[in-house]
C-alpha cells in the first residue's frame, strides 16, 4: 500500500505545504459559533482534507469568534470582528491537499463583499 504524500511539489519544487491568508470585508455571521463551525467544517471537506478537531471561543461584548480546525494535513484557523464585518482565515495544509477548494464555501457561507487571498508556499525542501 503505498503511503499518502505530506509534500506539494510545482515542477521540480518541493514544498511542505501551501498556506493562505485569507482577509474578508463587509462579511456576515461573524459573531455565529454554530455558523463558524459549520464553515470550518465544510471548508474541511471541500478540501477533502481529515479532520482531527474543531476548538472554537466566542467573545464577549462583540461576540466575535475565534477558531482552529486541526487536520492530519495542518489546520484552519478563523479571528471575526463582527463589529468591523471583519475575518481573518488561514488555510495551512500540506501533501496534495487543494486549500483553494475551500474558497468557494467562505464565499457562501460568509458572504463577503470583498475577499483578499495571498499564498505562500511553505517549507521549501532542496
Amino acid at each position: 500500500m503505498r503511503h499518502k504524500e505530506f509534500c506539494g511539489t510545482n515542477g521540480n519544487m518541493k514544498y511542505a505545504g501551501v498556506h493562505l491568508i485569507i482577509e474578508l470585508w463587509r462579511a456576515n455571521h461573524l459573531n455565529s459559533l454554530p455558523k463558524i463551525k459549520e464553515v470550518l467544517e465544510k471548508c474541511v471537506t471541500a478540501c477533502n482534507a481529515t479532520l482531527l478537531n474543531v476548538d472554537l471561543h466566542e467573545f464577549s461584548p462583540n461576540q466575535g469568534v475565534s477558531g482552529v480546525a486541526i487536520l492530519q494535513e495542518s489546520h484552519i484557523s478563523i479571528h471575526t470582528w463582527p463589529e468591523f464585518k471583519y475575518a481573518a482565515l488561514d488555510i495551512f495544509v500540506c501533501g496534495t491537499i487543494d486549500p483553494y477548494k475551500a474558497v468557494p464555501v467562505i464565499k457562501e457561507m460568509l458572504t463577503p463583499e470583498d475577499i483578499q487571498i495571498v499564498e505562500i508556499k511553505r517549507g521549501i525542501l532542496h
